[in-house]
């Protein structure tokens, strides 16, 4: 497998972290590069925006403010999207050039290309865009050519029609790269997972509620949350075209382990998976689930595992994606610094997590302790 087919099956989470992290810290640095819209209030923002930073799950990501209010979002008013602010030229730059590569639907468009439209040198045009936006215009278009093909299978195109017109040449450039970019074939995709049969149970634990989807070949969700409505609601949503129905009876083999765990009666749990992801999604899933009980590693550790040093974000934004909590345990992932990081069913879930599995041998680290690598009751030196 050559480095450009590893990048393309990459690109999906590095972008979006990397557009994530922006919105995250309000960096004013992305105006004008990207948007994002909230789907609970429908109303679309600038990266830096002052706003309260919404759910992950609330997020949808826009390139310009014609595509956002074509998706049926309006403009935020304290922000105001839409007014022509002054900005840094090398984000008006990288702009120019992502409209460009937009632009481009037949081929690759070269860099030398794309800096002579530009009027800018291919070398200071890759440099400029890199450090802006994290990835290279070369992978900025694949992934402006999966987020174009996605979006027509969505709304009901062929895949055969969608396929071109999204740019993809042949349906083998499509379909040798479909499992990792979208997590099943373009087929399954275009209907939106229907087929698929999901029993899920809810139950009361030490962290709130807790709920456990499954399909006949193994686990699909592990979710937690305040309320059963709330969870419920989550499911309905990533499984939208699926057959989901409720049976406590069915998913009690799988629920006992999971409750067992968080009480500290059962340190592992080997259960049966069956999630979609990414080829590198996978892969830091796997490295999660060899962290050993009562420890923890940083997201820096993850990626040099993965032999990708300069990916930790990438790991994150892995982990922060993780469909089945507990069962890979993207808890035990802190920050190098010491700090707990996120977790995306609450940071007191992840410190009751960390101290529960690690008792009082080993203290959790704050968000103002330090300590990076492993911290266990046999290694709590580094």
């Amino acid at each position: 497998m050559n480095q450009e087919q590893d990048v393309i099956r990459e690109l999906q989470e590095i972008d979006e972290d990397i557009r994530w992290r922006a919105m995250q810290t309000r960096d004013a640095r992305f105006d004008g590069t990207f948007l994002y819209g909230v789907r609970s209030t429908g109303i679309y923002c600038k990266p830096s925006c002052p706003s309260r930073r919404p759910r992950p799950q609330q997020v949808t990501f826009f390139h310009s403010c014609e595509a956002a209010e074509a998706a049926g979002f309006r403009a935020c008013r304290r922000c105001q999207p839409r007014r022509a602010d002054a900005r840094d030229p090398r984000a008006e730059m990288v702009k120019r050039a992502c409209r460009a590569l937009e632009a481009h639907t037949e081929g690759t468009l070269s860099l030398a290309a794309l800096g002579a439209e530009l009027g800018i040198s291919p070398s200071h045009l890759q440099r400029t865009f890199k450090s802006l936006t994290g990835v290279t215009p070369r992978q900025y278009a694949a992934a402006h050519r999966v987020s174009q093909f996605k979006a027509r299978i969505k709304e009901g195109e062929a895949v055969t029609n969608a396929m071109y017109d999204a740019g993809y040449g042949s349906s083998s450039r499509l379909y040798e790269n479909s499992n990792s970019e979208l997590g099943m074939t373009p087929a399954v995709y275009a209907r939106g997972g229907a087929g698929m049969s999901i029993t899920y149970a809810i139950a009361g634990c030490s962290l709130g509620r807790l709920l456990v989807a499954a399909t006949t070949r193994g686990l699909c969700a592990v979710r937690l949350g305040d309320s059963d409505a709330e969870l419920e609601d989550i499911l309905s949503s990533e499984f939208p075209a699926a057959d989901i129905r409720q049976d406590e009876v069915a998913l009690d083999e799988w629920i006992e382990p999971i409750l067992q765990h968080l009480d500290g009666q059962q340190t592992s749990l080997d259960l049966p998976l069956d999630v979609q992801a990414t080829a590198f999604q996978r892969r830091v899933w796997e490295e999660l689930r060899r962290i050993p009980y009562g420890s923890t590693c940083s997201y820096g550790d993850i990626a040099r595992r993965l032999g990708q040093p300069t990916a930790a974000r990438a790991v994150a934004r892995a982990c922060a994606t993780n469909p089945v909590a507990l069962v890979t345990p993207c808890h035990r992932v802190i920050r190098e610094n010491g700090d707990l990081g996120g977790y995306r069913w609450g940071m007191e879930r992840k410190r009751k997590l960390l101290a529960g599995e690690q008792g009082s041998a080993v203290a959790v680290p704050s968000d103002a302790d330090a300590g990076d690598k492993f911290l266990s009751p046999r290694n709590n030196s580094e």
